[in-house]
């Protein structure tokens, strides 16, 4: 099997520390294991996604001194893709239309439930209200956003999963997690819930979108921050639904401010643009993230 790792970065705001960590990493692995290293720009949030900001980093990211083959892989130009895998899991019953906002959640959470909602993957773990009322039967809608039926996938992967599902994890998790990790169906529906896979504007998820993604592109190794460990599940879950090989997955520290907190794109004073303009060197930034030169 060849080992392929990758970068997938949105075009939303600049590069930072954490970005500039885990990209090195990315292709500090590939390299060692005589793989190759992709980048992959995911623009679903056309919103938000400005052509400057793509610009910036192709930029930071040669200036690291990291290389990728050409074209790169661009989320805006596969919806056709994602539209059709949707087909599939709505044809399968496994969908549904959602028209629930966020205080609709907040308050149908919150209603005579004691303590904070839980929080899954995806914040706020969605109580199920469209589930009970909606109608699944005709074309698939694309005008409101879809859920997946969290029951429903998990009854539908019995056979596969059994009673426990799992992945290889050979980074760390944020409580030390590495090797075989394990869940069963009940923590799926428990603690993440009915996960939105179209959103109204996009067509599509990020959960969604980097399944297929990494599928297409025949990642072997997902190297990812430590925030998106708890998220695995639910990749690991579309997989087999989809019916798509699951990767190894390598999760790593987060790079963080000086008060503890991970750094975000609003963190302009980290940004790798600024280091560069400052006169830092590609070095300078590897002694930053603690990352030795190979």
């Amino acid at each position: 099997m060849t080992f392929v790792t990758r970068f997938a970065p949105s075009p939303t705001g600049p590069l930072h520390l954490g970005h500039a960590y885990s990209a090195l990493l990315a292709c500090d692995m590939a390299t060692s294991h005589e793989g190759s290293f992709l980048l992959r720009i995911e623009d679903i949030d056309r919103a938000r996604s400005r052509p400057q900001w793509e610009t910036r980093i192709f930029d930071d990211l040669h200036w690291l001194g990291i290389t990728w083959p050409t074209p790169v892989m661009r989320q805006s130009l596969r919806l056709d893709v994602y539209e059709h895998a949707l087909e599939t899991l709505w044809n399968n019953g496994l969908l549904y239309p959602c028209t629930c906002n966020r205080r609709d959640i907040a308050a149908a959470v919150g209603a005579p439930q004691e303590g904070a909602p839980l929080l899954g993957p995806d914040g706020i773990i969605y109580p199920g209200t469209c589930r009970k009322k909606s109608d699944r039967t005709g074309p698939m809608p694309r005008t409101v956003p879809l859920r997946l039926d969290m029951v429903a996938a998990v009854d539908r992967t019995v056979d596969l999963f059994g009673k426990s599902a799992g992945f290889q994890e050979d980074g760390v998790g944020p409580e030390g997690e590495t090797g075989w990790i394990t869940f069963s169906g009940q923590e799926m529906i428990e603690t993440i819930g009915d996960v939105v896979l179209s959103r109204r504007d996009m067509g599509t998820s990020y959960h969604l979108s980097v399944v297929l993604d990494d599928a297409e592109q025949g990642v072997s190794h997902v190297v990812r921050g430590q925030d998106l460990f708890e998220a695995t599940r639910i990749h690991i879950l579309l997989q087999s639904l989809l019916g798509l090989t699951s990767p190894v997955y390598h999760h790593h520290k987060l790079i963080r401010d000086d008060t503890g907190k991970r750094l975000a794109k609003r963190d302009d004073a980290r940004a790798i643009a600024k280091y560069r303009a400052e006169g830092q060197s590609p070095a300078d930034i590897r002694a930053m993230v603690g990352l030795c030169h190979r």
